[in-house]
């Protein structure tokens, strides 16, 4: 399938010039994003909460943990986002998740390597890169699972594998309109770990695209470190 989503990609761009898949305006070979649009693109700078990114408008010079996570206790170490789920980038995420847009996925994936770079990553190497799974059945209708698509990406740029670590094990509905609460409730047991050797005594960084509550990530972090996982942080696309 994906060879056959190459093939066409390569196709389409000798009868069609390269533009941007948000104001269509043309660009160079191979990207679909314009200057002026990327101007729009909205970066997470300091001041952000140390353990899940959300940026805070104030006058805060050093660390700090939001109020959402300073009175919680997580399974993952930290999320890291170095974009807001706003605009180009949201429109981005949807048109590849929804609209089978697939060769969004290396814009996607660039956005999700500015992460890489990030002193809380940096800071104690990684083992193995882990997406969140879809179920079967939504993975079916989709044909492609988002966050093991921007995973193999990163894993090129950061020279460590991909493992399919987790399995989700019951299909669950859309968290779109839920709070954290109802997504918590909604998720719980719908993971397990495929093979717990695999994970044992690993430093794992879990990839999805868009870290909203953070419930998803902690459900997940939480099998791995129940399977012996060392330490467990995340890496997205953007911070809803």
């Amino acid at each position: 399938m994906r060879i056959l989503r190459r093939a066409g990609e390569a196709l389409l761009s000798l009868f069609f010039p390269p533009h941007c898949a948000s104001c269509s305006a043309e660009t160079g070979a191979g990207e679909h994003l314009c200057p002026t649009c990327a101007e729009g693109v909205q970066r997470i700078e300091a001041p952000f909460c140390r353990r899940c990114s959300q940026p805070f408008e104030g006058d805060i010079t050093g660390e700090f943990t939001c109020s959402n996570c300073g009175d919680r206790e997580f399974h993952f170490d930290c999320a890291v986002a170095r974009h807001l789920a706003r605009d180009v980038v949201r429109e981005f995420i949807h048109s590849f998740k929804y609209e089978r847009q697939y060769h969004l996925r290396h814009q996607l994936a660039a956005w999700a390597a500015a992460g890489l770079d990030d002193e809380r990553i940096r800071a104690q190497p990684f083992d193995a890169l882990v997406p969140v799974p879809l179920h079967p059945a939504r993975k079916r209708e989709r044909e492609f699972n988002q966050a093991e698509v921007i995973a193999e990406l990163l894993a090129r740029r950061a020279g460590v594998p991909v493992r399919n670590a987790i399995v989700r094990t019951r299909y669950t509905t859309t968290q779109t309109r839920l709070d954290r609460r109802e997504r918590m409730e909604n998720l719980r047991g719908a993971f397990r770990v495929r093979h717990p050797a695999a994970v044992l005594d690993r430093h794992l960084i879990l990839v999805d695209d868009v870290f909203t509550t953070g419930s998803t990530v902690e459900e997940c972090a939480r099998v791995l470190r129940d399977a012996g996982a060392a330490s467990v942080r995340a890496l997205t696309v953007a911070r809803g």
